[in-house]
């Protein structure tokens, strides 16, 4: 019985007050590479595929009106803004991919490394574009390809991008950290 009752006790310890499960580093990490490598081969293979079966063709609809295929090389960032600035662009995206890896380190909360692989794999998808496509290394245009209605066209990294983004937030909104800890209530809420 008290065998039973030790087991129930470390089994709440991995547990923290959230519901968030604290997991072993290694295990976050392999989260976090698993999640960043498989997303990232997904954006390259389909701007692959975009490339070689839009090219030169008119918009292909998907979903009717509401989604089309329509390929497009943007140099600039969202909305195709500040397109005069893309080596800038690239030198932001090479710090934050460096960022994200080094922050990968000390993640040991598995919904932390899901958003931070989704962070990895969309900033990296589009980095590879950057520095690998015309009209050179550090210049190169991003290929977009998924459309639409009112809105700029995208890839798979930007969707990566915009859901790290969604994830990172609703951590941080939770008091979350990237070990799996609770960040501390501040003293005005105690108060209350």
């Amino acid at each position: 019985m008290q065998a039973a009752r030790g087991t129930s006790v470390a089994a709440e310890d991995s547990t923290d007050r959230s519901g968030d499960r604290t997991v072993p580093r290694a295990s976050a990490w392999r989260v976090f590479a698993l999640v960043a490598l498989g997303l990232y081969a997904v954006d390259v293979v389909t701007k692959v595929v975009a490339l070689d079966r839009l090219e030169g063709r008119d918009d292909v609809e998907v979903v009717g009106e509401i989604l089309q295929l329509h390929l497009t090389r943007n140099p600039g960032a969202a909305f195709s803004t500040g397109t005069q600035y893309t080596v800038v662009l690239t030198c932001v995206a090479i710090a934050a991919v460096l960022v994200v890896l080094w922050l990968s380190r000390r993640l040991a909360n598995t919904l932390w490394a899901v958003g931070l692989g989704f962070l990895l794999a969309g900033v990296a998808g589009n980095l590879t574009d950057r520095m690998l496509r015309d009209p050179g290394p550090f210049r190169g245009h991003v290929i977009d390809f998924l459309m639409l209605p009112n809105w700029p066209v995208f890839n798979v990294a930007d969707i990566c991008i915009n859901i790290a983004a969604g994830l990172i937030l609703v951590q941080a909104f939770r008091g979350i950290r990237m070990d799996g800890t609770r960040a501390p209530e501040r003293q005005e809420d105690q108060a209350e």
